[in-house]
Order: C-alpha cells, then sequence, then structure tokens
C-alpha cells in the first residue's frame, strides 16, 4: 500500500550514472519530484532535461564532501516543501585497480571514508529540518561491507561504516525510516573501474535492482539492511 501524498519529493546524490541514474529514472516514471546531484554540471543538465519530460526536477551540481553544496541541497529541499526521501547514493571506489592495505594510499583512503561515510550523514544531517513525516533515508552499501574481500580493503571499510552508521541513526531516530540497501554487483562504470580491463557483461544492469528501491520508498517496509535482488520476490509474494 502506498503511504505517500500525491506529491512526492526525492533527493537523489550521485545522479549521472548506474544506479544513481536508473533510480532518477525510475521514479520520474512514477510522478515523483526529483532533486537530484552529482559533480559534473554537464552530464547532470543533460539528465535533467530527459527527467523534466516526465517530472519535475530541479538539478544543482557539485560534491556531496563539500558543506556549502549540502547546505544548497537543503536551500532547494525548503523550496520543494520538503522530503519524502533522501537516497544517498553517490560514493567513491578509492584506486583502480584496487591496492590490497598495505599499500593503500591514505591520502586515498581518507577520500574514500570522505565520501562514503562522512558526506552521506552529512547531507542527512544538513536536509533533517527538511524531511516529511515518514520520510525514507536510504544509504547504499554493498556486501563489501560485510565480506573480507581482498583487494577491496578501503571501500569496504568505508561501507562497513555506512552500515553500522545507518543502524544507529535508525536506533537513534525511530521517528525515520532509516534503510541501508546493498543493491548486488551491477554493470557500471564503477563497477568496471574495480576490474579494469575484465569483462563485465554478466552483471545486471542497475535497472534491474530499482524495483527493490521503489518497494522501500513506496510501502511500509521496516526500517533495516535490505539486499536488492532478494527483496523484489518478497514484495512480489505479498502483492
Amino acid at each position: 500500500m502506498n503511504t505517500f501524498a500525491k506529491e512526492r519529493t526525492a533527493l537523489i546524490t550521485g545522479a549521472t550514472k548506474g544506479l544513481g541514474l536508473a533510480l532518477a529514472r525510475a521514479l520520474a516514471s512514477r510522478g515523483w519530484n526529483l532533486i537530484i546531484t552529482a559533480r559534473d554540471n554537464a552530464q547532470l543538465q543533460d539528465v535533467r532535461n530527459e527527467l523534466a519530460r516526465a517530472t519535475h526536477v530541479a538539478a544543482i551540481a557539485g560534491d556531496v564532501t563539500d558543506p556549502s553544496h549540502r547546505d544548497k541541497l537543503a536551500t532547494l529541499a525548503r523550496g520543494h516543501s520538503g522530503l519524502d526521501a533522501i537516497i544517498n547514493n553517490a560514493g567513491a571506489l578509492g584506486p583502480s585497480p584496487q591496492p590490497a592495505l598495505l599499500d593503500y594510499p591514505l591520502d586515498s583512503l581518507r577520500h574514500v571514508l570522505d565520501t562514503n561515510v562522512v558526506a552521506p550523514l552529512g547531507v542527512i544531517q544538513a536536509l533533517k529540518k527538511e524531511l516529511k513525516p515518514a520520510a525514507r533515508v536510504i544509504n547504499v552499501t554493498s556486501d563489501a561491507g560485510v565480506n573480507a574481500y581482498p583487494g577491496w580493503g578501503g571501500y569496504g571499510a568505508s561501507k562497513a561504516a555506512l552500515e553500522q552508521l545507518s543502524a544507529i541513526l535508525a536506533a537513534e531516530n525511530p521517528e525515520i525510516k532509516v534503510y541501508w540497501v546493498d543493491p548486488g554487483d551491477m554493470r557500471t562504470d564503477m563497477h568496471q573501474a574495480a576490474y579494469p580491463g575484465q569483462d563485465i557483461s554478466d552483471r545486471p544492469l542497475p535497472e534491474t535492482r530499482t524495483p527493490a528501491f521503489i518497494a522501500i520508498l513506496e510501502n511500509d517496509l521496516p526500517g533495516g539492511r535490505y539486499v536488492a535482488s532478494e527483496l523484489v520476490p518478497v514484495i512480489q509474494e505479498v502483492a
């Protein structure tokens, strides 16, 4: 059952590629108003122009690690009378190919942690006053955050931190629906960068994962951790 009013607005970070773009397209097709952001302004405006044929879209380029950019996102959200959802999708892989931890450049690790852990919390902090009742917060995580994959130490550590941050955020704020969602392997630029020179055409496209996110956004599911590939069959059975 859809628990939202007719007018729904979602903020999506990292909305020009991969899962972020797939989610923006899916939500636009379902009538959601969107606030989208990414670092590349030209790509962002192309996405905005595409999606504006289906719904209202506001786009502002910038880096989510920048506090001033997060403040601008809050101003946009205020102009939309608040948010029904925040989707913290923007992320950093780190060096490519992925180095072992004993060889991992510490400056690169700080950047990965800043992008994948500090920035999502910063976005939520900046926008907390703009969240509507029953708003959803989705932090996009990874199975690398719960499994010890050699060569994934920097990225995996950042996603493990994001998972725990999300769990504590949920425990501290029961009035907010907080979800941390593992989309699984996907055929994206980031995943290709993790495996330079390898054929990843067997990985599913990001569009195959969007139904799980839609289910979370448009149904009254308990907050917590979800794996996208496991969630869709459950929703279909309930329906």
